[in-house]
């Protein structure tokens, strides 16, 4: 091979070597999203939606909800503020006495929960506390409704509930009776004996 056809083919050589680094490592043109250094960076986390939850106190029950719902809350829960336990299956029949959290700015993906009465009522002084829950001791159920002194037993407690006055009517819906009498007696140790109480209907007197 001549020297001026070595020259050639050197010089061709170095061209196709440059091409080819330039091809594994592109200059940057500001297109690349690779930072210097070669690390990769996470995608930025959306903040949380935050939005005005208004004062829903003296609503109905479906209104409220609607209302949350068209600003961006859509965790609702809702409980009996008389403590008895009951469901709120038609919200149209129940109006809010109380909420929380409070009215103000919050996350939308914040729980909203509505204590309840049913539409006839009046609304009670305070919302209704937790009832209490059997430990190893019997708590004291008297003036609770049924349904919740059957919830703060052990499920596998042998309950019975009879009418305390000389009626003898069935039980029906224990929401609507509470409890006059109960054995054993609160603070008494729970061994998983058979509980029973005596109940009337809310409104009535025990005799």
């Amino acid at each position: 091979m001549t020297r001026p056809a070595a020259r050639a083919l050197a010089a061709t050589l170095a061209v196709i070597a440059v091409t080819a680094l330039a091809a594994c490592d592109p200059a940057d043109d500001g297109t690349s999203d690779r930072p210097s250094g070669g690390r990769t960076t996470a995608p930025a986390t959306a903040p949380a939606t935050v939005a005005g939850l208004p004062d829903l106190h003296g609503m109905g029950l479906q209104a409220a909800q609607d209302r949350a719902q068209s600003l961006g809350f859509h965790r609702l829960d809702s409980h009996d503020s008389l403590g008895r336990g009951r469901e709120q299956i038609w919200d149209r029949d129940w109006k809010v006495c109380f909420q929380s959290p409070a009215p103000g700015r919050r996350p939308t993906a914040t729980t909203v929960d509505l204590g309840t009465v049913k539409l006839a009522e009046a609304c009670p002084a305070n919302d209704a506390a937790a009832p209490p829950t059997a430990g190893a001791t019997m708590p004291d159920l008297t003036g609770a409704s049924l349904k919740v002194a059957r919830q703060a037993l052990p499920s596998a407690t042998s309950i019975t509930a009879e009418d305390a006055t000389d009626q003898d009517r069935f039980i029906l819906l224990e929401s609507n009776w509470r409890v006059c009498s109960q054995s054993p007696a609160p603070g008494a140790a729970l061994h998983g004996q058979p509980v029973s109480f005596k109940a009337v209907k809310f409104g009535e007197h025990c005799p």
